[in-house]
């Protein structure tokens, strides 16, 4: 049966999936595999240079036992009740987004690797019931088990997960139906060189951003707001959405997720190579002329 163990394990109360993230998870990633050891360390020294090791030491196991925590919790989300999500995440500000769906036809929010960021997706569900629909922008894994696994997860919640080179026709057709949409964005990932991008400091480093969600927001009206996560306590999260103003969308993103990072960076992926690629020369040129 397809995830069989996952469907199982998914049923599991999400305490008892904190105690094997606390005892095994954990000691497994951290310890054992050293997961991308290299990568966090060198992330978060460029970040914090003016912390001492025993500071950025303490971030680190912090972090990884939110990276252990979001495993279990991404498994616990896919069984989970609509009754169980209500207790475990929250939302401020969604029916501005609704409202906004409605006078525009759309909207766009964007997301980060916050958290457990799949949980995000039970927008799907709240939305459904005002005839708005929410559509999970996404990047295709290499793996086509994780892949289709990631794509059960987010649309089982109510959305439609859309892939990001079909995304402008998508638009498009809906827009023509007259279907009012929301559409998630996680923003937060590396372009790869050759694609549009913004450059911009972020965390004390030049750092590319896509500006996808901005061009797209621009071409069809839409309003675009911030997801802001935050964790009040362990297995519980809040998302308040926060509509952005600015004629540059992405630099905005740049500092509200700087600043949501910095109030609680355990919760960001440090293990994404973020900064594998710099910024060219001749662009840096280009700027200051």
């Amino acid at each position: 049966m397809k995830y069989f163990w996952i469907k199982i394990l998914s049923k599991i109360p999400l305490g008892v999936h904190h105690f094997f993230a606390d005892w095994l998870i954990y000691p497994l990633v951290y310890y054992i595999a050293r997961y991308r050891r290299t990568i966090v360390d060198k992330n978060l020294k460029n970040a914090f240079p003016e912390w001492k090791d025993a500071q950025r030491k303490s971030l680190r196991k912090r972090f990884y036992h939110q990276f252990a925590d979001l495993i279990v919790e991404t498994i616990y989300g896919y069984g989970a009740s609509d009754a169980e999500m209500e207790e475990h995440m929250t939302y401020v500000g969604e029916d501005k987004v609704a409202q906004a769906c409605q006078q525009y036809g759309g909207a766009i929010t964007m997301l980060a690797h916050l958290g457990t960021w799949e949980w995000v997706a039970d927008f799907g569900r709240r939305y459904a019931s005002q005839g708005i629909q929410e559509c999970n922008v996404y990047r295709h894994l290499k793996s086509q088990y994780f892949n289709q696994l990631m794509l059960d997860i987010r649309s089982k919640r109510g959305g439609e997960c859309v892939e990001k080179d079909v995304l402008l026709r998508r638009m498009l057709q809906l827009r023509k139906a007259n279907v009012k949409a929301m559409y998630g964005m996680l923003a937060d990932q590396k372009p790869s060189p050759r694609n549009a991008h913004v450059w911009t400091t972020f965390l004390r480093q030049e750092t590319a951003f896509l500006n996808g969600s901005e061009v797209l927001s621009k071409k069809f009206g839409f309003p675009c707001y911030y997801a802001y996560i935050s964790c009040p306590k362990r297995g519980c999260y809040k998302a308040t959405l926060i509509p952005m103003q600015s004629d540059n969308l992405t630099e905005e993103y740049a500092r509200l997720l700087e600043r949501n990072i910095l109030e609680q960076p355990h919760l960001w992926l440090w293990t994404h190579n973020r900064w594998k690629f710099k910024r060219p020369n001749d662009q840096i040129v280009n700027d200051k002329l």
